[in-house]
């Protein structure tokens, strides 16, 4: 057992130790590089249209600071205000990043450990799954979302409704049920990897005790699975709050259903002429995210190696 977890930890084992080697300066040079878009964002999020048309952000001043930008945001905007398109992105996101990772989970242990007739074929369509393009079942799919799906029996002249319409289209229902179709075969995918990466010996020593295959997944799986469901949790979060094409195709026109991405790319206005307000809407629509991942940041390198190398 002690080899197994050994042969799992290398990985990541070697990569601490690279950047262990690395100097410290360089280092924070990086972390300095990566931080100026973030920086310079924020710092023009407080200046006026006329500072920011002439001149640089880096020659900002005292005086020059304004909290209209964020005022007009919040308060005054003709596109609708940012903090209701604020809930409804976490109204997607939300259940978008939750409910793959409750199926998943279940999915990827059946696929791991429990021996059934056809597991491998099942699996293996399943994964397949990922190379099916986004913006191929896009349009499909809001047809579905507007007329439900039909299908018309050859030789008997019979139409049999195999999903009603129920009438998702123009709602935030639509948008996260998208999200989430598409998004199972990668979590089915990285969560096998890493739970059929787990110790044998283990699940034996529980089977010998009594336990039962729920047992096992919830006393057993799904603790030792924390790093791999956070890793999954921080990507899944991040793609579906920054979707701009899912969004735009299933919300519509309906403001009520749109999130922050739609917000922003619509408060320009006409000819840009409001362009000086997107660097205050774009910090606070990438603020959520900021703390997802720096939340979560410790489980993300172990969980972007999981299941790579198997003991």
């Amino acid at each position: 057992m002690s080899t197994t977890m050994n042969s799992r930890r290398g990985p990541i084992d070697r990569i601490y130790g690279l950047l262990r080697s690395i100097p410290v300066g360089v280092l924070w040079l990086i972390v300095i590089v990566w931080s100026v878009p973030s920086v310079s964002l924020f710092l023009n999020s407080w200046r006026s249209r006329d500072a920011q048309r002439n001149s640089g952000w880096w020659t900002i001043k005292p005086g020059d600071l304004t909290i209209d930008n964020y005022d007009y945001i919040f308060n005054a905007s003709a596109a609708g205000t940012i903090g209701n398109s604020l809930i409804n992105s976490m109204a997607i996101a939300i259940p978008a990043t939750i409910i793959p990772i409750a199926i998943a989970t279940f999915a990827a242990y059946g696929f791991a450990w429990i021996d059934f007739k056809g597991r491998k074929t099942l699996f293996i369509a399943t994964v397949s799954l990922l190379a099916i393009p986004l913006q191929v079942a896009l349009i499909p799919l809001l047809q579905t979302y507007v007329n439900g799906a039909h299908l018309t029996l050859p030789f008997i002249d019979k139409t049999v409704t195999i999903i009603p319409n129920l009438g998702l289209v123009n709602t935030s229902t639509a948008i996260w049920l998208t999200h989430t179709g598409f998004a199972l075969p990668f979590a089915i995918f990285l969560l096998h990897n890493y739970i059929s990466s787990l110790p044998k010996d283990v699940f034996e020593a529980a089977r010998i005790d009594g336990a039962d295959h729920f047992t096992i997944f919830w006393r057993l799986v799904l603790p030792l699975s924390v790093p791999v469901l956070a890793a999954f949790a921080i990507f899944q979060f991040l793609w579906t709050w920054n979707d701009f094409l899912i969004a735009n195709t299933m919300a519509g026109t309906n403001p009520d259903a749109r999130p922050t991405t739609i917000f922003v790319a619509t408060l320009a206005g006409d000819f840009g002429t409001n362009e000086h307000l997107l660097p205050a809407a774009a910090f606070v629509q990438a603020f959520v995210p900021l703390v997802v991942f720096f939340a979560m940041q410790r489980y993300f390198v172990r969980g972007l190696l999981a299941g790579s190398v198997k003991g």
